[in-house]
């Protein structure tokens, strides 16, 4: 969209937007590829889907963790 004086609206030429268009596309992709292989390795890390256990067997363990957390902290 252009003013009545033939310029571009953002004020930047039609190279200098290109230019612009080049990077911001360039750093989108890079951003995409690093929070891709950041949620594989979380994946990995983590499965955020429960194994054959289901839910209740992550609420067991959260569970025993909680208690033996507890047994640790009150017997000193």
């Amino acid at each position: 969209m252009a003013d009545s004086n033939g310029g571009s609206l953002s004020g930047l030429t039609d190279s200098e937007a290109r230019e612009f268009h080049g990077i911001f596309v360039t750093s989108f992709i890079v951003f995409t590829l690093i929070a891709v292989v950041a949620h594989f390795l979380a994946w990995q890390w983590r499965p955020w889907l429960p194994g054959e256990g289901g839910y209740a067997s992550i609420i067991n363990d959260a569970k025993d963790v909680a208690a033996a957390y507890i047994a640790v902290a009150f017997s000193a």
